[in-house]
């Protein structure tokens, strides 16, 4: 089977935080990502909605586009409303050959939010749960139906953030809802992504592939920081440069003939953190193991 290797710009540029990396231009980001050996890169705020504009951006240096995230709020906008709202995004994504949009309900989310500490995140009721069910059912379908899959990304701070939230979101909606694992963000919610993808592999559609520094997380679980205190405190980072040992995961990816995008993600301060030196490191690791289990990587 084989994979794409990509990544995401929220190393070089935050869009929650615009001062870490702010005066990081567009142009920089993409040679530094194809640079590093990548081969494509996610969406981020800096970025044109226009296909015309981007395109040859990409082009230039050798990168495809290989999603990027949409925050939706179905708990207060129809799935109709919604569709409207992310059209621009989607047919961006549509031009450039994106294989899915990272999809996340972000409804009372605290992950923007400075000092509200991760234990307060908001939590869905039964009638809540019936309703983003139902929604996240019917957008699925009409994004489907543009060729554009959602990948549902479980997300700290967010109502969907738990092993427990994305296996009662799976199991309850149909097949059109697409899932996406992110290693950092289910180790954090104090999950197992090797459980989620053994027990989902014909639904995952995209993975992220953040590592954490252990000490780091575990002070941050114990003083309850919030979301943008945790990540500025270097909680999240490379693969090959934090505790989790990718080769599992990626053996069980492999055994399950996944072949898609494997994209490196870690939000982390540019100023302490060189995007170009950690991206190399994600790289070089993420070749090494997942060369190891067997995948072909494709450019």
């Amino acid at each position: 089977m084989s994979i794409r290797l990509g990544v995401a710009p929220i190393a070089w540029s935050n869009d929650d935080m615009p001062e870490l990396g702010g005066e990081t231009t567009l142009e920089q980001c993409l040679y530094e990502a194809k640079l590093a050996g990548f081969s494509g890169v996610e969406f981020g705020g800096k970025f044109p909605l226009e296909s015309e504009e981007l395109l040859p951006k990409l082009k230039k240096e050798n990168l495809k586009l290989c999603s990027g995230w949409y925050g939706a709020k179905l708990l207060h906008n129809t799935p109709k409303e919604e569709m409207n709202l992310m059209k621009k995004q989607l047919d961006l994504f549509k031009d450039c050959g994106a294989p899915c949009m990272v999809f996340a309900e972000v409804t009372g989310s605290i992950q923007n939010i400075p000092n509200i500490s991760l234990s307060k995140r908001p939590k869905l009721n039964d009638d809540d749960w019936s309703k983003l069910i139902s929604r996240i059912n019917e957008i699925s379908k009409m994004m489907e139906d543009e060729g554009m899959p959602l990948a549902y990304h479980h997300h700290m701070g967010t109502v969907i953030e738990t092993q427990q939230d994305t296996e009662r979101l799976i199991e309850s909606t149909n097949d059109s809802v697409k899932l996406l694992i992110d290693t950092g963000h289910m180790m954090f919610a104090q999950g197992s992504s090797l459980q989620l993808l053994d027990k989902f592999y014909q639904r995952v559609k995209h993975v992220h592939c953040k590592d954490i520094r252990k000490e780091v997380l575990d002070k941050c679980l114990k003083k309850d920081f919030s979301f943008r205190q945790a990540f500025l405190n270097g909680t999240f980072t490379v693969p090959g440069d934090g505790c989790i040992d990718y080769h599992p995961f990626l053996k069980i990816l492999k055994d399950k003939n996944y072949s898609g995008w494997i994209v490196v993600e870690a939000e982390q301060d540019p100023a302490k953190a060189n995007p170009l030196e950690y991206a190399k490191k994600g790289y070089k690791y993420l070749k090494n193991v997942t060369t190891k289990v067997g995948f072909e990587i494709l450019d």
